[in-house]
């Protein structure tokens, strides 16, 4: 059985003779029941605050678990989106390469069109010249013949004034 307060302060002595003084006893055991009762209240405070302290450490704990898990997750999904615009970047670069071959091809073949365009306007030129070099001699040639028989004329003309005249 465990010693309480009310067990010292309800314990009862014999007496005997040349025994205790009776009353001293009554007073020591009187002081020692509030000293328990005191140590049992200062024990169940403390156990208290122990089990308060207990749940709130554990409420720290649960809280703390939860910032770990919510860090780890906040870390994956930048890892996730890092990885993301990653993909995407090299996307981005592999579809601009194809554009950029894609116009450099379109530029190859306009610059070749254009110098098969100027070999054509050469030659047609060549050929416009020869064309109005044949027109220019064509309309010399007739030019002479023009003054030829100009020419003619006038003398015939001459001839003719002088045959009158006379």
């Amino acid at each position: 059985m465990g010693i309480t307060p009310l067990v010292v302060k309800q314990k009862e002595f014999t007496t005997r003779f040349r025994g205790f003084d009776v009353q001293e006893v009554d007073y020591f055991l009187e002081d020692v029941g509030r000293e328990l009762d005191h140590l049992n209240y200062s024990i169940q405070s403390l156990q208290e605050e122990n089990h308060r302290i207990n749940l709130e450490n554990q409420g720290y704990r649960k809280r703390e678990n939860t910032m770990k898990n919510a860090m780890i997750q906040s870390q994956k999904a930048l890892d996730q989106m890092k990885e993301n615009a990653k993909k995407s970047s090299q996307l981005i670069i592999a579809k601009a390469e194809v554009e950029a071959e894609k116009i450099l091809n379109r530029t190859h073949k306009r610059l070749s069109q254009l110098h098969s365009d100027i070999i054509e306007l050469k030659r047609q030129r060549i050929q416009l010249e020869m064309q109005i070099s044949a027109v220019i001699e064509s309309h010399s040639k007739m030019l002479e013949m023009t003054k030829e028989e100009n020419k003619a004329a006038d003398e015939t003309d001459s001839t003719l004034r002088f045959i009158k005249q006379a």
